[in-house]
């Protein structure tokens, strides 16, 4: 290379200059497309995954030209855009000379509860019956619906107890969006005395006199890890702000759709709760991370949120309503937070936590959907509403996401105490024609439990003893038509799925322990190590539990295996 002094540019050694910038080129039109997609909207580094859904809600894709042009107009490296773009599977990411995806997918839901009612045979019908090139078929994990299996996503509406004639026939008639369901909205929730508790505690109430009632009623957080609700809001009560509260409404652990089942009838007992919350902890932003599978109730929420500004009892952008877009990490609450930064979901190291560090960088408290939902009960009905119910020496309500070979699945607000012959008789019992075998007690990070294993109350604390935990209380039941390793195998694909690959012992463990699974007879002592491993060296709680399902199975199964 030489420099031509009377230019002032660098020539290659036959005096070609380069005409364009290395890499993709600006497409004039590309761009153009997504400015008006993106209005006049602040073109935040955040909000990159809110903008990545309008271009694939608009053009069923992300083309390598809008991509390109999204990072021209956020003032961001396109290798920024597209990792995170890539990271996420309802994004799909199109390069140039690559074949767009049909206009239409099907989502086939294929966790536990949806395979024991068929979803394989269910995929390969669709496959066979349909044309690949007008639709695309597509596995999916868990879509909250495990009360309807088998479930699939027909665009965004969710067809249960689906069938291929079922398929067709919202095919025929258009029918690919969302439905919403009755639910109580905020009139009719107002003119039931909503908000006057909220108004009362903003007027002249304590927040310290409300943790301890949150305190004294028992409740734990309700995502799955049981910490002491109230004790969070000191943690973060105890740092300089500006402070957030950030919603977990990502529950993506396979079996549970408790969180859906009260959004869809009671949002603004969920939307009370939260504005308490985050008036004990003088949040400046309630942020609620949704999953993308539930639309519906992003419909619902989007509705009701815009309701609560025209009353006046938010302001407009006090809650900031964001989309997942189908990563079960996110359900960590780090992974989570790094999600409404607009990155990948990779959880974070800890210390610090994230009542100290938490979104852009301040102090977050940080609560699932049905513990506010809760806490709003509290505060209007006092600690009894939890306390006042014992029950094998157990205090409290669990609301219990069942399914799986019962005769009536669904969600059943029981005693904390409650064993599983509890649990299965308020489902009506086994379905016709099964035996009760085993039972998984909150979700496939919970393992598997033998039927002889019955008298164990299904609450915090009462399952470590025996190599599992309640979780989110996700309970799916199987029978003696079923395989518990088959079961297992299930979960643990899942689990590779859904590692974030941030660490080498989720992420090769899981892949690994799948193929070891696959074999007619198990290297017990192999899968034994590998188990101890990923518990040990994984960076967040997926690779911790993903081994529950393998060593329950060897504890307990060992016939099978």
């Amino acid at each position: 290379m030489a420099l031509d002094n009377n230019d002032g540019i660098w020539k290659s050694g036959k005096g070609k200059g380069r005409r364009t910038p290395k890499g993709r080129q600006l497409d004039d039109q590309a761009w153009d497309e997504v400015r008006a997609l993106l209005g006049d909207q602040p073109r935040r580094r955040d909000l990159l995954i809110e903008f990545l859904h309008l271009i694939q809600d608009e053009y069923g894709h992300l083309s390598a030209g809008h991509l390109r042009a999204l990072a021209e107009e956020m003032r961001l490296s396109q290798a920024e855009v597209y990792e995170v773009a890539s990271f996420y599977a309802h994004f799909d990411v199109v390069k140039e000379g690559e074949t767009p995806p049909p206009a239409l997918t099907i989502r086939v839901c294929d966790s536990l509860s949806c395979e024991l009612a068929g979803a394989q045979q269910l995929m390969d019908a669709l496959e066979d019956g349909l044309d690949t090139s007008q639709v695309r078929v597509l596995r999916a994990p868990c879509m909250g619906r495990c009360d309807t299996a088998p479930v699939l996503e027909l665009g965004h509406n969710h067809v249960d107890h689906a069938t291929v004639d079922k398929v067709q026939a919202a095919i025929a008639a258009g029918n690919t969006h969302a439905h919403l369901p009755a639910y109580q909205d905020f009139a009719a929730y107002a003119a039931d005395g909503g908000y006057a508790t909220l108004k009362d505690l903003r007027t002249r109430g304590d927040w310290e006199v409300v943790q301890d009632k949150v305190l004294a009623a028992g409740l734990r957080g309700l995502g799955g890890a049981g910490f002491p609700s109230g004790k969070k809001w000191g943690f973060v009560r105890a740092n300089p702000g500006p402070r957030y509260l950030a919603v977990n409404g990502d529950e993506g652990e396979p079996g549970t759709f408790k969180d859906r089942y009260y959004l869809e009838r009671v949002p603004h007992l969920f939307l009370e709760g939260m504005l308490i919350a985050a008036w004990a902890v003088a949040a400046d932003t309630c942020f609620i991370y949704m999953r993308d599978e539930y639309p519906a109730v992003l419909d619902i929420l989007r509705r009701e949120i815009k309701a609560l500004e025209a009353a006046g009892i938010v302001a407009e952008g006090y809650i900031d309503l964001r989309r997942g877009a189908g990563a079960y990490i996110c359900g960590e609450e780090s992974a989570m937070i790094e999600s409404i930064e607009g990155k990948r979901g990779i959880p974070r190291h800890r210390p610090p936590f994230v009542a100290q560090v938490g979104i852009f960088d301040r102090p977050t408290l940080v609560h699932n959907v049905e513990t506010l939902h809760w806490i709003a009960r509290i505060c209007r009905e006092g600690p009894e509403v939890l306390n006042g119910t014992e029950k094998n020496g157990r205090k409290g309500l669990r609301s219990y996401s069942v399914s799986g070979r019962v005769a009536q699945p669904g969600v059943y607000l029981l005693p904390a105490g409650s064993t599983i012959l509890d649990v299965i008789a308020a489902a009506g019992g086994m379905a016709a024609g099964h035996v009760f075998k085993a039972y998984q007690p909150g979700g496939p990070s919970s393992g598997l439990l033998p039927a002889s294993m019955d008298d164990i109350p299904l609450d915090f604390d009462t399952l470590q003893p025996h190599g599992t935990f309640i979780g989110s209380a996700a309970v799916v039941v199987l029978s003696d038509q079923d395989s518990a390793r088959d079961a297992a195998l299930n979960m643990l694909r899942f689990f590779e799925d859904e590692s974030c690959g941030q660490c080498t012992p989720c992420r090769v463990g899981c892949e690994k322990a799948v193929k070891l699974m696959q074999a007619d007879h198990w290297d017990q002592p192999l899968l034994s190590d590998l188990c101890t491993a990923m518990a040990d060296a994984s960076i967040c709680g997926l690779g911790q539990a993903a081994p529950n399902p393998i060593k329950l199975v060897m504890k307990h199964f060992g016939d099978e295996i």
